[in-house]
């Protein structure tokens, strides 16, 4: 019974992570897809700026939340009754304080505003109205997940989205300005958290007390070192966009942004696997389980690898197709950038993030992120300098692999787990060489039969092609016995749960 049991717990969470997969991808595709009518309607110079709006908003995010929600995964499966609604409206009181902070920090009273965020100030306080909407809003993308309701988060996730995509698109179409955009966006926020509200009415309640000290201060003592090392850890991501926009043009900016968001790719991967598992495995560390939640830290790697290292690999062999065809060929010096950040996320496909939350190691990774940074901030800055757009992403992609490998060596050393059986090398390794050569397989086959096509039917054809071979060497290799049984098994359950 305890293995049926086990089974059955195993194939939920697949279930679960693939619906907040598809719901994230859904996402992801909308942001990656939007820019394709904003290039087409906005100035370089508007685009440019709607691009460093959404870097200066990613900064802010990164510091204040604190990880404060991200903590709901800890407390909210250990609490109780009136319990969990206290530790949700700690939550949203501290991320109303802090919107606050991060609304005056972008605002024209701040007088450190970096020169070219400045040129912001020209739409009044539509900037940080909006940052401070977004930021208690920001709850919504992980509460009801935490609450383990993933069919009402993944129907939140693609509702908003395709909301915001509608809005937005219509309005660069009508409009052709970036002030309008900016109504909107601030619209939209407004939107999102009316729809938390609602969500918090219905399943955790309104009642008082709205904060007690004692589990507050107990619940940012716990947040704080996270959050922290997610504030550093995001800056690092983030240091080379902030060092491409003081040091190269405004368009070179834009173009290395562009390529900046094959970042997202890889987190929304980690995001909907780590909402689905993460609450087992805070359980099963709370119990002393701890080869279980290693091995299910092991399995949710192999799943999302299956999935983004051949995205990678298509990506990294036919960067200049998809540039050309999603964003005009004015941004064609974003690819060189884009197969470097795909070489770079290979590392992060192993992620440990949830496993150093569980095992409250907030310390060590900030002062791991914060060591990075400085690593980061100078390889970019010299690269930058000395070899243009395509050194300024040097730093974040020798830091993804520094990260990795010390985080692992940690982990291995906290668990007495060795590192060899942490995770299931060879078949990520397998995964890996079957979508390197089946990108080097497709790109070939495309060269050969479609060398002057349009851009978009080489982008088709070599998807198809990479696809169609991906799948054909890993049932050569027996790989696919490994893993595909477990796609086909969540997508069976999450169409029969839909």
């Amino acid at each position: 019974m305890g293995s049926l049991a086990a089974v059955s717990s195993a194939q939920g969470l697949r279930r679960r992570a693939l619906s907040l997969g598809t719901a994230y991808f859904f996402d992801y595709a909308v942001q990656f897809l939007l820019p394709i009518v904003l290039v087409r309607c906005l100035s370089t110079a508007d685009f440019g700026h709607y691009r460093l709006l959404w870097l200066t908003v990613g900064t802010v995010m990164a510091f204040a939340p604190l990880q404060m929600p991200g903590s709901l995964y800890y407390f909210l499966p250990r609490a109780e009754g009136s319990n969990r609604r206290l530790y949700v409206s700690q939550t949203i009181l501290f991320l109303a304080a802090a919107g606050l902070v991060a609304a005056w920090a972008v605002s024209p009273w701040n007088p450190w505003l970096p020169e070219k965020v400045r040129a912001l100030d020209a739409y009044g306080f539509v900037v940080p109205a909006f940052v401070l909407l977004w930021t208690v809003a920001s709850l919504l993308d992980l509460l009801p997940a935490v609450d383990e309701r993933v069919a009402w988060q993944a129907r939140a996730l693609i509702g908003l989205a395709t909301l915001r995509a509608v809005a937005l698109g219509a309005t660069a179409i009508v409009t052709g300005a970036l002030e309008p955009l900016l109504l909107v966006l601030l619209a939209f926020a407004a939107c999102k958290l009316l729809l938390l509200a609602y969500y918090v009415v219905r399943y955790h309640g309104l009642g008082m007390p709205l904060l007690r000290w004692g589990p507050l201060s107990d619940q940012m003592r716990y947040a704080a070192p996270f959050g922290a090392s997610g504030a550093l850890y995001e800056l690092r991501v983030q240091a080379d966009q902030w060092i491409a926009a003081a040091l190269l043009s405004l368009a070179s900016f834009a173009s290395f942004s562009i390529a900046a968001v094959l970042a997202s790719l890889l987190t929304i991967c980690r995001r909907s696997v780590n909402q689905a598992f993460l609450p087992s495995m805070s359980r099963l560390q709370a119990s002393g389980d701890i080869a279980g939640m290693l091995a299910l830290n092991s399995g949710a790697n192999t799943l999302v690898a299956s999935v983004v290292l051949p995205l990678l690999a298509f990506v990294f062999a036919f960067a200049p197709d998809l540039i050309t065809a999603v964003y005009t060929a004015a941004y064609l010096e974003a690819a060189p950038v884009l197969r470097a950040f795909a070489v770079g996320l290979v590392a992060l496909v192993v992620e440990t993030a949830t496993v150093t939350l569980v095992l409250r190691q907030g310390l060590f990774v900030a002062r791991l992120n914060a060591a990075l940074l400085a690593l980061g901030v100078v390889v970019s800055g010299y690269g930058a300098l000395r070899y243009g757009i395509v050194g300024a992403a040097a730093g974040s992609v020798i830091g993804m692999y520094v990260d990795r490998l010390l985080t692992l060596r940690k982990i291995a050393r906290l668990t007495g787990m060795p590192l060899r059986r942490l995770q299931d090398w060879r078949l990520l390794g397998l995964l890996l060489l079957c979508a390197v050569c089946a990108a080097a397989l497709a790109w070939s086959a495309v060269e050969f039969w479609f060398g002057d096509a349009r851009p978009l039917l080489r982008v088709a054809a070599g998807a198809t092609l990479l696809a169609a071979a991906y799948y054909a060497l890993a049932a050569a290799l027996g790989v696919g016995r490994l893993w595909l049984p477990l796609l086909v098994d969540a997508l069976r359950g999450s169409g029969r749960r839909g």
